[in-house]
Parts: structure tokens; sequence; C-alpha cells
């Protein structure tokens, strides 16, 4: 087990701010690395979580240009419409920063100064697609064409979704630019490039002692050193983004690809005086959660330019999930295919339950699909019928048979012994399960320990008891009341509102950490009112959220 001195930062994948999120976005990175912080913080390590939006390059300067609207201002009203999603979503970013801001600008360029000092920047031209009637270089993600591995006929210039591989732009066959609709001409351009080859031996071998990454990350990486990497430009032409630092090249800005990920520490820079401690200190371990297209960057090529930088700590966890798909099919706000999160709130929709749903399908090896239906019987059995109708019912006894007051046992009996030990048990196999970053089996863990609670309680039957030995019958619910404080700390990363609801039914103020779970209820305790913690979900209830989120607002509409 590692030690709790640990320092743990999080980061979740920072999202572009051309567009709205929608619930892909959310679980694919952002809800995951929220679930993992609340649990590392509640375990008492020192954690940091840390995000942002991406805001360089053509993707926003493009968005902002269709709807006539300044950059600064596109910008500002994009990030905190993002902002404003994920605090409706409880995500607990302790910084949630931008890459416009001048501490980013100005962390990059140190970063880069280093690299190149340390050699391991060349100079070399580049073929470039260009697109004449808009007079603009394009970059890779505004060309499509045919895959050259795959034949996919829709693939970005960056990296093809379909089989995953990150392209060199000019393979691609048919290319067409997607702003001007019109095939585009090549040019060349002067350019800086990070030297792949000189650095692919260390990074093989760093990548081959991450032995506790998931299978499919790890194999991915090796499988990129195994086919060799080539030199890869961290320059581009273009109107938006970081101004290169070095003589020659003042006319360059970094690639988008190179400088987002420096994000993530000049939010900590942000945020903490003491941001060296998270990205410097050998006792820091960093986890990156990351979307399925993301992962050959977080787990090469960032790691890499971290190795050429050398001094910051390469990553612990490269946590790198698949898709979540909708009904069938892709996300789609042109065909209103999708729950797309502007609306969230006016759809009306518990938090604790979406997220609990979408734990579920947290695609951490394989795609996942959302389904509506599913959402409603899923929850209504796996959370509201299992917890809290477990919840629910050992409080309702309490406050209705025993006046509202419990007792700790004065003497455990077998049957008490036996429960005490396989609570403890199961506590050990929810925080193995976390700790593997593994939050989908964690949560089905704390199912498994409601089960026990529910289990004690029917074959104690204290509405049996209770004719005879009324004192018997509170120490019996006194034990299930533990549980349901055992229950509020174990769920809170997962619901955190649901949580404190338990708390203050259970009346007691402390706070939801793994500490806690040394600590009973006192021996002669007053619970507070009981009230049922989740409304069950109705087919009504599923037809106005799936209308409400379905709807889609243009961007201009934030204008």
């Amino acid at each position: 087990m590692v030690k709790l001195t640990e320092k743990r930062l999080i980061t979740a994948a920072l999202p572009y701010v051309n567009n709205i999120p929608h619930l892909g976005h959310i679980v694919g990175s952002h809800l995951p690395a929220d679930i993992f912080a609340r649990y590392c913080r509640s375990k008492g390590y020192d954690t940091l979580f840390i995000g942002g939006t991406d805001e360089n390059g053509t993707p926003a300067l493009l968005a902002a240009e269709e709807h006539n609207i300044p950059l600064p201002k596109f910008l500002d009203t994009i990030y905190e419409v993002h902002k404003k999603i994920y605090e409706w979503f409880n995500i607990s970013y302790d910084n949630f920063s931008r890459t416009s801001k001048k501490i980013h600008a100005e962390t990059t360029q140190a970063f880069f100064k280093t690299v190149e000092k340390n050699g391991f920047v060349t100079q070399g031209s580049v073929k470039q697609f260009y697109d004449e009637e808009k007079e603009l270089f394009l970059a890779d993600r505004y060309v499509t064409g045919t895959c050259g591995y795959c034949n996919y006929e829709h693939a970005r210039g960056d990296q093809c979704e379909e089989c995953g591989n990150v392209l060199d732009t000019t393979t691609l066959k048919n290319p067409v630019s997607t702003i001007s609709k019109k095939t585009p001409i090549i040019k060349e351009s002067n350019h800086l490039f990070l030297d792949y080859p000189k650095l692919s031996p260390k990074l093989q071998t760093w990548i081959e002692s991450q032995t506790h990454w998931r299978h499919q990350v790890r194999n991915l990486a090796l499988g990129w050193l195994k086919e060799g990497l080539k030199e890869r430009s961290i320059t581009r032409d273009l109107k938006s983004g970081i101004p290169v630092p070095l003589e020659g090249f003042e006319d360059k800005v970094f690639y988008v690809w190179f400088d987002a990920p420096i994000g993530y520490i000049s939010s900590t820079k942000e945020h903490t005086p003491k941001w060296k401690d998270y990205w410097q200190n050998k006792d820091s371990q960093i986890y990156h959660f990351v979307g399925k297209d993301n992962i050959p960057f977080h787990s090469i090529f960032w790691p890499a330019s971290l190795i050429a930088q050398g001094e910051y700590n390469l990553p612990y966890n490269v946590v790198g999930l698949q898709y979540l798909t909708f009904e069938g099919g892709k996300f789609s706000k042109t065909h209103k295919r999708g729950v797309f999160c502007e609306h969230l709130e006016k759809a009306k929709i518990p938090v604790d339950i979406l997220r609990a749903y979408l734990t579920f399908l947290i695609p951490e090896s394989d795609d996942t699909e959302f389904k509506w239906d599913e959402l409603g019987t899923r929850v209504n059995a796996d959370i509201i019928g299992n917890v809290g109708n477990f919840i629910n019912r050992t409080l309702t006894y309490a406050a209705n048979k025993c006046e509202s007051t419990i007792l700790q046992p004065t003497k455990l009996n077998e049957a008490d012994t036996t429960f005490v030990a396989a609570v403890k048990k199961q506590v050990d196999v929810i925080e193995q399960a976390f700790e593997a970053v593994e939050l989908r089996q964690a949560l089905r863990e704390v199912l498994k320990l409601s089960d026990i609670g529910n289990k004690y309680f029917n074959d104690q039957q204290p509405w049996v008891v209770i004719k005879e030995d009324k004192q018997r019958a509170q120490e019996i619910v006194y034990q299930c009341s533990n549980v349901c404080k055992t229950l509020a700390i174990v769920i809170a990363p997962f619901l955190p509102e649901t949580a404190e609801k338990i708390n203050k039914q259970l009346n007691i103020t402390t706070a939801c950490t793994w500490e806690e779970l040394q600590n009973p209820l006192p021996k002669k305790h007053t619970i507070g009112t009981p009230k049922v913690l989740f409304e069950k979900i109705t087919p009504e209830h599923i037809e106005q959220w799936k209308k409400i989120t379905a709807e889609t607002s243009p961007v201009s509409s934030f204008f």
C-alpha cells in the first residue's frame, strides 16, 4: 500500500472551447478524475485536482470568426459556460484555469527554452496544407480525408478516430479543408521539431516499467515505439497561439498539442506557490485522466516533452478511457442525438442520479453506451433499491420503533462479530479498487457493502426481537446505522450530495473521510429525521429529461 504522506496531482484533459460539452466529454475524463480526486482527499492524501480550458490554436479562433465575435469575448464567455457545467456536476477542481492566460504563455516559453537548451529541438521544413481561399495554413484537425492506415473516409488530419492512429496530415488521401470545403494545396514552411528518435530509448525504458498501467494504454504506447518515432513539429503558422521565443521563429506559434499539456503545470503554478511540490517532489504521483483520442499524446508525446525538459515528474498513471456512445450511435448535435450539458440544470435531473449512472458507464476498457431506459432501471435497482432502501429502512425503524435512540452493543454475539468483520473486509476491497483506479468496480463493491447491511438487518429481525428485548433491537439498529455512516464515506466520491444527506439523517457532523471509519457512532446516539434519499425514477421522468437534454444551443446563443 502506498504511503499516505505522498502527494497526488490529478488532471482531466483540457477541453477545447470551440463548443459546448456533452456527456461523452464528462464521462471521458472530468467525472472519473473527480471521483478519484474526492477519494484521494478523503483517504488523507495531499491532493490537488487541476483542469482548465484549451484556448490556443485554430479551433477557438475560427469559431469566434464564424460567429463574428471578438476572440477575447468568445473565450471569456465559453470558458464560463464550461465552468458552470462542471460546477453543476460537482466536479471539484481545485483550479480550473485557461491556456490563454499570461502565466501559461510564460510557463510554456520557459519550458521550451529548457528543452531547446537540452538539445532536443531541431529545425526543418514542413509540408502543410494551405487553404488558398481563406489564405490560411490549416491546422491538422481542419483537414479531412481518407486515412492511409484503415481507409476510413472521414479521418481528421491529426488523428483517425476509426483506427486511433495519429496521422501525418499530408498522407491523407482526398484531402478537404473543413473551412472552405475546397481541396487545399501543400506549402512548405520552416518549423521546429522535437527529436523523438533521440528521446525514444529513455521513453521506452520508462513505459516498459509502467506495469500498473491499463493494458490497452501501455500496449498502445509500446506499439508506437516499436514502429519507431519520428521527429514531430512543435510549431505552426497560425494567427492564434503562444509566440515562439527563438530568433528566426518569432512569427510562429507553438502547436497546440505541445502547449496544451503544459497547462497542467501552469494551472498548478497559478493555484499555489508550492506548485513544485506536486511536479518535482519524488513523493508526488501524477494521474492524467484522458479520453481515447488523447491516449497517445499523454502516454508518448507529453512524457517525451517532460523527459526533454528534465525538471518534472513523469506521470504515475495515464488513465486512458474509451468512448461513450448514445443509444446505439455517436453523439450528434445535428441529429439531436445525445445528452447536451447546457440544458441539464433546466431538466432538473438530480446530479447524483446522473453521476451514479455515468459511473456505471465509465469506459475503462471498452466503449460503453448511454441508454435512457437503462438509467431508470439501473438507478432504481442498484442505487435506490439497494443503498437508499437500506439506509431508509434502518433509520426509519430507529425513529419509529426506538424513539430515534440507538445503543452500541455491550457485548458482540457471533452474528455481530461476523457482521463487523465482513464490513471491514468489504471496505478494504473498496479501497483496493479505488487505489487501482477501477472506479466502476469500486462502486460495485460499495453496493455489496449495502447488501451486507441489508442481509444483517433481515437475519437479525429487529421487528421480532423488539417484542422481547428492546435494548437488543436498538443494538441491531446501531450496527446497521454504523454501516450507514460507512456507506456515506465510501459513496461520497461518487455521490457527494447523497453522502451529506446520509450524515444529516444520522445526525453527525463529521466529514466523510476514511479516518472516520475508525470512529463508530457514540455509544448512545440520537439520529436525525429520516427522509427518502431518492425519488424513484419513472418513465415520465425519463421522457422529460430526454426531451430537454436532446435540445442543443448554437454557440451564438450564449452571446
